[in-house]
Protein backbone atom coordinates (compact mmCIF):
# COMPACT_ATOMS: atom_id res chain seq x y z
CA UNK A 1 0.00 0.00 0.00
CA UNK A 2 1.23 3.67 -0.81
CA UNK A 3 1.88 5.84 1.99
CA UNK A 4 -0.57 8.45 0.56
CA UNK A 5 -3.61 5.74 0.77
CA UNK A 6 -2.62 4.40 3.80
CA UNK A 7 -4.52 4.94 7.47
CA UNK A 8 -3.81 6.93 10.07
CA UNK A 9 -4.97 8.97 12.58
CA UNK A 10 -4.91 12.65 14.40
CA UNK A 11 -5.08 11.86 18.02
CA UNK A 12 -8.00 10.13 18.80
CA UNK A 13 -9.53 10.80 14.66
CA UNK A 14 -8.54 7.57 12.36
CA UNK A 15 -8.69 8.70 8.83
CA UNK A 16 -8.81 6.17 5.68
CA UNK A 17 -5.97 7.96 4.04
CA UNK A 18 -3.32 11.01 4.15
CA UNK A 19 -5.11 13.11 1.92
CA UNK A 20 -6.41 16.38 3.85
CA UNK A 21 -8.13 19.20 2.51
CA UNK A 22 -6.40 22.44 3.66
CA UNK A 23 -9.16 25.22 4.86
CA UNK A 24 -9.30 27.96 2.06
CA UNK A 25 -11.44 31.17 2.30
CA UNK A 26 -14.40 31.47 0.57
CA UNK A 27 -15.58 35.29 1.26
CA UNK A 28 -19.45 33.80 0.77
CA UNK A 29 -20.94 34.31 4.05
CA UNK A 30 -23.85 36.71 5.12
CA UNK A 31 -22.92 38.26 8.66
CA UNK A 32 -21.00 35.01 9.19
CA UNK A 33 -23.67 32.66 8.21
CA UNK A 34 -22.56 30.07 5.91
CA UNK A 35 -24.62 30.23 2.14
CA UNK A 36 -25.75 28.47 -0.71
CA UNK A 37 -22.54 28.58 -1.98
CA UNK A 38 -21.16 27.10 1.51
CA UNK A 39 -23.45 24.15 0.81
CA UNK A 40 -22.56 23.42 -2.92
CA UNK A 41 -18.70 24.22 -2.40
CA UNK A 42 -18.20 21.63 0.33
CA UNK A 43 -20.42 19.20 -0.57
CA UNK A 44 -18.59 18.71 -3.78
CA UNK A 45 -15.32 18.46 -2.09
CA UNK A 46 -17.02 15.88 0.61
CA UNK A 47 -17.50 13.53 -2.29
CA UNK A 48 -13.73 13.81 -3.07
CA UNK A 49 -12.38 10.92 -1.41
CA UNK A 50 -10.12 13.02 1.48
CA UNK A 51 -9.33 11.42 4.38
CA UNK A 52 -9.83 14.83 5.90
CA UNK A 53 -12.00 18.41 5.00
CA UNK A 54 -11.38 20.69 6.77
CA UNK A 55 -13.39 24.08 6.64
CA UNK A 56 -12.35 27.65 5.59
CA UNK A 57 -11.06 30.30 8.42
CA UNK A 58 -14.08 30.83 10.46
CA UNK A 59 -14.01 34.03 12.47
CA UNK A 60 -14.86 34.07 16.39
CA UNK A 61 -15.66 37.77 16.15
CA UNK A 62 -17.29 39.93 13.89
CA UNK A 63 -14.54 42.61 13.78
CA UNK A 64 -12.30 38.96 13.13
CA UNK A 65 -13.10 38.58 9.32
CA UNK A 66 -10.63 39.31 7.13
CA UNK A 67 -13.43 40.53 4.72
CA UNK A 68 -17.38 40.98 5.48
CA UNK A 69 -17.88 37.44 3.57
CA UNK A 70 -16.10 35.89 5.74
CA UNK A 71 -17.88 32.33 7.50
CA UNK A 72 -18.24 33.43 11.50
CA UNK A 73 -19.11 30.74 14.21
CA UNK A 74 -19.86 33.69 17.20
CA UNK A 75 -23.77 33.43 17.48
CA UNK A 76 -26.35 31.12 17.38
CA UNK A 77 -27.64 32.33 13.86
CA UNK A 78 -23.71 31.81 12.53
CA UNK A 79 -24.30 28.26 14.16
CA UNK A 80 -27.82 27.19 12.69
CA UNK A 81 -26.73 28.28 9.46
CA UNK A 82 -23.68 26.59 9.59
CA UNK A 83 -25.88 23.12 10.83
CA UNK A 84 -27.58 22.86 7.31
CA UNK A 85 -24.70 22.77 5.39
CA UNK A 86 -23.01 19.95 8.06
CA UNK A 87 -26.00 18.11 7.63
CA UNK A 88 -26.41 17.96 4.06
CA UNK A 89 -22.71 16.63 3.94
CA UNK A 90 -23.62 14.03 6.60
CA UNK A 91 -26.30 12.70 4.52
CA UNK A 92 -24.33 11.78 1.65
CA UNK A 93 -20.94 11.42 2.57
CA UNK A 94 -18.85 9.89 5.61
CA UNK A 95 -15.66 12.35 5.02
CA UNK A 96 -14.27 13.66 8.25
CA UNK A 97 -15.24 16.99 9.34
CA UNK A 98 -12.91 19.64 10.74
CA UNK A 99 -12.71 23.55 11.21
CA UNK A 100 -10.42 26.11 11.33
CA UNK A 101 -11.01 28.91 13.77
CA UNK A 102 -9.06 32.24 13.43
CA UNK A 103 -9.28 35.90 13.90
CA UNK A 104 -7.32 38.30 11.24
CA UNK A 105 -6.51 41.29 13.68
CA UNK A 106 -4.78 43.78 11.79
CA UNK A 107 -5.73 41.87 8.30
CA UNK A 108 -9.45 42.09 8.82
CA UNK A 109 -11.66 44.83 7.22
CA UNK A 110 -11.01 43.87 3.43
CA UNK A 111 -12.30 43.68 0.28
CA UNK A 112 -12.30 40.07 -1.23
CA UNK A 113 -9.62 39.11 -3.34
CA UNK A 114 -11.52 39.49 -6.83
CA UNK A 115 -13.07 42.58 -5.77
CA UNK A 116 -9.14 44.12 -5.01
CA UNK A 117 -8.04 42.41 -1.32
CA UNK A 118 -8.04 46.23 -0.04
CA UNK A 119 -8.63 47.25 3.27
CA UNK A 120 -11.58 48.87 3.41
CA UNK A 121 -12.59 52.50 5.19
CA UNK A 122 -14.88 52.75 7.81
CA UNK A 123 -17.31 54.74 5.65
CA UNK A 124 -17.07 52.00 2.79
CA UNK A 125 -18.18 49.07 5.60
CA UNK A 126 -15.01 48.76 7.07
CA UNK A 127 -14.47 48.15 11.13
CA UNK A 128 -11.57 49.32 13.17
CA UNK A 129 -9.05 46.43 13.54
CA UNK A 130 -7.11 45.31 16.59
CA UNK A 131 -3.83 43.78 16.51
CA UNK A 132 -0.94 43.42 19.74
CA UNK A 133 0.31 46.78 18.76
CA UNK A 134 -1.02 49.93 16.76
CA UNK A 135 1.33 48.86 13.27
CA UNK A 136 -0.85 48.81 10.23
CA UNK A 137 0.42 45.94 7.59
CA UNK A 138 1.13 47.97 4.63
CA UNK A 139 1.59 51.19 4.37
CA UNK A 140 -0.91 53.91 4.44
CA UNK A 141 -3.67 51.12 6.23
CA UNK A 142 -5.77 52.54 8.99
CA UNK A 143 -3.36 51.56 12.08
CA UNK A 144 -5.22 48.55 14.35
CA UNK A 145 -5.98 49.28 17.54
CA UNK A 146 -4.30 47.65 20.32
CA UNK A 147 -5.58 44.84 22.57
CA UNK A 148 -5.30 45.34 26.53
CA UNK A 149 -5.76 42.75 28.81
CA UNK A 150 -9.19 42.53 29.48
CA UNK A 151 -9.61 42.57 25.61
CA UNK A 152 -7.42 39.61 25.31
CA UNK A 153 -9.57 37.59 27.84
CA UNK A 154 -12.54 38.09 25.35
CA UNK A 155 -10.81 36.74 22.94
CA UNK A 156 -9.97 33.69 24.59
CA UNK A 157 -13.62 33.12 25.56
CA UNK A 158 -14.66 34.33 22.04
CA UNK A 159 -12.09 31.16 20.75
CA UNK A 160 -13.85 28.92 23.55
CA UNK A 161 -17.45 29.47 22.56
CA UNK A 162 -16.83 29.04 18.91
CA UNK A 163 -15.12 25.57 19.66
CA UNK A 164 -17.53 24.28 21.86
CA UNK A 165 -20.43 25.98 18.70
CA UNK A 166 -18.05 23.67 16.70
CA UNK A 167 -18.61 20.67 18.95
CA UNK A 168 -22.27 21.20 18.74
CA UNK A 169 -22.36 21.04 14.96
CA UNK A 170 -20.54 17.34 15.07
CA UNK A 171 -17.02 18.55 13.91
CA UNK A 172 -14.33 16.13 14.37
CA UNK A 173 -11.67 18.31 14.23
CA UNK A 174 -10.59 21.80 15.81
CA UNK A 175 -7.58 24.00 14.18
CA UNK A 176 -6.52 27.27 15.32
CA UNK A 177 -5.28 29.15 12.69
CA UNK A 178 -1.59 30.88 13.83
CA UNK A 179 -0.20 31.74 10.25
CA UNK A 180 -0.81 33.65 7.57
CA UNK A 181 -0.32 37.51 9.15
CA UNK A 182 -3.31 36.39 11.11
CA UNK A 183 -3.96 37.71 14.79
CA UNK A 184 -2.21 34.80 16.74
CA UNK A 185 0.45 35.26 14.07
CA UNK A 186 0.78 38.92 14.64
CA UNK A 187 1.57 38.04 18.70
CA UNK A 188 4.15 35.33 17.81
CA UNK A 189 6.14 37.75 15.24
CA UNK A 190 8.43 40.49 16.85
CA UNK A 191 7.54 42.83 13.82
CA UNK A 192 4.02 42.94 14.32
CA UNK A 193 3.79 42.32 17.97
CA UNK A 194 5.82 45.32 20.14
CA UNK A 195 4.50 45.11 23.37
CA UNK A 196 6.21 46.05 26.49
CA UNK A 197 3.63 44.02 28.75
CA UNK A 198 4.01 40.00 29.46
CA UNK A 199 2.40 39.38 25.88
CA UNK A 200 5.67 40.94 24.26
CA UNK A 201 8.95 41.12 23.87
CA UNK A 202 10.77 37.57 24.47
CA UNK A 203 9.99 34.64 22.79
CA UNK A 204 8.33 32.96 25.53
CA UNK A 205 5.98 36.34 25.97
CA UNK A 206 4.99 36.63 22.35
CA UNK A 207 3.91 32.58 22.71
CA UNK A 208 2.14 33.28 25.62
CA UNK A 209 -1.21 34.07 24.07
CA UNK A 210 -1.27 31.89 20.96
CA UNK A 211 -0.46 28.66 24.08
CA UNK A 212 -2.99 30.13 26.46
CA UNK A 213 -5.97 30.25 23.70
CA UNK A 214 -4.81 26.71 22.55
CA UNK A 215 -4.83 25.61 26.16
CA UNK A 216 -8.58 26.94 26.57
CA UNK A 217 -10.14 25.61 23.88
CA UNK A 218 -8.46 21.99 24.13
CA UNK A 219 -9.87 22.28 27.84
CA UNK A 220 -13.32 23.36 26.21
CA UNK A 221 -13.86 20.13 23.94
CA UNK A 222 -13.59 16.86 24.31
CA UNK A 223 -10.67 15.04 24.37
CA UNK A 224 -11.62 12.79 21.33
CA UNK A 225 -12.08 15.92 19.92
CA UNK A 226 -8.35 16.60 18.17
CA UNK A 227 -6.91 20.11 18.23
CA UNK A 228 -4.62 21.35 15.92
CA UNK A 229 -2.36 24.46 15.26
CA UNK A 230 -1.68 25.86 11.61
CA UNK A 231 1.39 27.99 12.01
CA UNK A 232 3.85 29.84 9.55
CA UNK A 233 7.13 28.38 9.62
CA UNK A 234 8.82 31.81 9.14
CA UNK A 235 8.19 35.18 7.76
CA UNK A 236 10.39 35.17 4.86
CA UNK A 237 11.69 38.59 6.50
CA UNK A 238 15.09 39.23 8.59
CA UNK A 239 13.95 39.62 11.71
CA UNK A 240 11.00 38.16 11.80
CA UNK A 241 9.43 34.68 13.11
CA UNK A 242 11.47 31.73 12.05
CA UNK A 243 12.08 28.19 11.41
CA UNK A 244 13.97 27.88 15.07
CA UNK A 245 10.49 29.50 16.89
CA UNK A 246 8.67 27.03 14.86
CA UNK A 247 9.91 24.45 16.52
CA UNK A 248 10.14 25.99 20.35
CA UNK A 249 6.26 26.91 19.33
CA UNK A 250 5.56 23.44 17.82
CA UNK A 251 7.46 21.76 21.27
CA UNK A 252 5.29 24.16 23.12
CA UNK A 253 1.45 23.32 22.34
CA UNK A 254 3.05 19.60 22.02
CA UNK A 255 3.69 19.59 25.61
CA UNK A 256 -0.21 20.88 26.11
CA UNK A 257 -2.07 18.17 24.02
CA UNK A 258 -1.64 19.52 20.58
CA UNK A 259 -2.27 16.55 17.87
CA UNK A 260 -0.88 17.89 14.74
CA UNK A 261 1.09 20.72 13.77
CA UNK A 262 0.11 22.11 10.20
CA UNK A 263 2.86 24.48 8.57
CA UNK A 264 2.54 26.70 6.14
CA UNK A 265 4.81 30.01 5.81
CA UNK A 266 4.26 33.79 4.97
CA UNK A 267 1.90 36.24 4.89
CA UNK A 268 2.71 38.53 8.21
CA UNK A 269 4.04 40.85 5.76
CA UNK A 270 4.04 42.96 2.79
CA UNK A 271 8.10 42.84 2.78
CA UNK A 272 8.69 38.79 2.28
CA UNK A 273 10.48 37.23 0.13
CA UNK A 274 8.96 34.02 -1.13
CA UNK A 275 11.36 31.19 -2.91
CA UNK A 276 8.32 29.40 -4.81
CA UNK A 277 8.48 25.82 -6.24
CA UNK A 278 7.00 22.42 -5.97
CA UNK A 279 6.45 21.52 -2.22
CA UNK A 280 8.56 24.80 -1.22
CA UNK A 281 7.17 24.46 2.79
CA UNK A 282 8.57 20.59 2.76
CA UNK A 283 11.51 21.23 4.22
CA UNK A 284 10.12 23.43 6.82
CA UNK A 285 7.79 20.30 7.76
CA UNK A 286 10.46 18.16 7.75
CA UNK A 287 12.83 20.66 10.05
CA UNK A 288 9.72 20.95 12.84
CA UNK A 289 8.77 16.98 12.66
CA UNK A 290 12.21 15.76 13.40
CA UNK A 291 12.04 17.57 16.58
CA UNK A 292 8.51 16.92 18.06
CA UNK A 293 6.56 13.64 18.05
CA UNK A 294 3.31 14.76 17.33
CA UNK A 295 1.95 14.52 13.29
CA UNK A 296 2.61 17.13 10.58
CA UNK A 297 0.63 18.25 8.04
CA UNK A 298 2.59 19.47 4.98
CA UNK A 299 0.97 22.15 2.36
CA UNK A 300 2.29 24.05 -0.62
CA UNK A 301 2.48 23.88 -4.15
CA UNK A 302 1.54 19.69 -3.89
CA UNK A 303 0.28 18.98 -7.04
CA UNK A 304 1.20 15.54 -8.37
CA UNK A 305 0.16 12.24 -6.43
CA UNK A 306 3.64 10.66 -6.97
CA UNK A 307 4.74 14.27 -5.35
CA UNK A 308 2.89 13.73 -2.61
CA UNK A 309 3.71 10.20 -2.01
CA UNK A 310 7.17 11.19 -2.03
CA UNK A 311 6.62 13.54 0.34
CA UNK A 312 5.33 11.13 3.01
CA UNK A 313 7.77 8.49 2.00
CA UNK A 314 11.17 10.86 2.64
CA UNK A 315 9.75 11.77 6.10
CA UNK A 316 8.92 15.41 4.89
CA UNK A 317 5.70 14.74 6.49
CA UNK A 318 2.51 12.87 7.86
CA UNK A 319 -0.34 14.20 5.81
CA UNK A 320 -0.50 16.09 3.00
CA UNK A 321 -2.63 19.22 2.08
CA UNK A 322 -4.12 20.18 -0.84
CA UNK A 323 -6.05 24.11 -1.46
CA UNK A 324 -5.86 25.18 -4.66
CA UNK A 325 -4.77 22.12 -6.69
CA UNK A 326 -8.09 20.59 -4.86
CA UNK A 327 -9.84 23.49 -6.35
CA UNK A 328 -8.96 22.78 -9.49
CA UNK A 329 -9.09 19.12 -9.67
CA UNK A 330 -12.18 18.50 -6.87
CA UNK A 331 -11.30 14.57 -7.75
CA UNK A 332 -7.78 14.88 -6.96
CA UNK A 333 -7.95 11.89 -4.66
CA UNK A 334 -9.34 9.97 -7.23
CA UNK A 335 -6.61 10.44 -10.02
CA UNK A 336 -4.02 10.07 -7.18
CA UNK A 337 -5.53 6.48 -6.46
CA UNK A 338 -5.19 5.96 -10.09
CA UNK A 339 -1.56 6.91 -10.41
CA UNK A 340 -0.77 5.04 -7.47
CA UNK A 341 -3.21 1.91 -8.07
CA UNK A 342 -5.06 2.47 -4.88
CA UNK A 343 -8.19 2.89 -4.11
CA UNK A 344 -10.70 5.66 -3.18
CA UNK A 345 -14.13 5.99 -1.76
CA UNK A 346 -16.67 7.89 -4.40
CA UNK A 347 -20.64 8.07 -3.94
CA UNK A 348 -22.52 4.85 -5.94
CA UNK A 349 -23.57 7.49 -7.53
CA UNK A 350 -20.30 8.35 -9.68
CA UNK A 351 -18.92 4.96 -9.45
CA UNK A 352 -20.05 4.20 -13.00
CA UNK A 353 -17.59 7.38 -14.07
CA UNK A 354 -14.33 5.19 -14.13
CA UNK A 355 -12.46 5.15 -17.10
CA UNK A 356 -11.89 2.35 -18.95
CA UNK A 357 -9.13 0.77 -17.89
CA UNK A 358 -8.99 1.92 -14.26
CA UNK A 359 -12.21 -0.06 -13.25
CA UNK A 360 -11.90 -1.04 -9.60
CA UNK A 361 -10.08 2.50 -8.22
CA UNK A 362 -13.39 3.68 -7.29
CA UNK A 363 -15.35 2.08 -4.06
CA UNK A 364 -18.58 2.52 -2.90
CA UNK A 365 -18.71 5.59 0.08
CA UNK A 366 -20.68 2.96 2.00
CA UNK A 367 -18.99 0.26 1.88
Amino acid sequence: MSHLFSPSQLGELKLENRIVIAPMCQYSATEGCASSWHRIHLGHLALSGAGLLILEATAVEPRGRISPGDLGLWDADNEAALKTVVDDIRAWSPIRLGIQLGHAGRKASCSAPWQGGEQLPLSGGGWQTVAPSPLAYAPGEQPPSMLDTAALEQLKAAFVASAERAVRLGFELIELHAAHGYLLHQFLSPLSNQRQDNYGGSLENRMRLPLEIFEAVRKAVPAAIPVGVRLSATDWVEGGWDEAQSVVFSQQLETRGCAYIHVSSGGLSPDQQISVGPGYQLPFARHIRAQIGIPVIGVGLITDAHQAEAALTQGDADFIALARAMLYDPRWPWHAAAALKEQAHAPAQYLRSEPHGLKGTLTDTSS
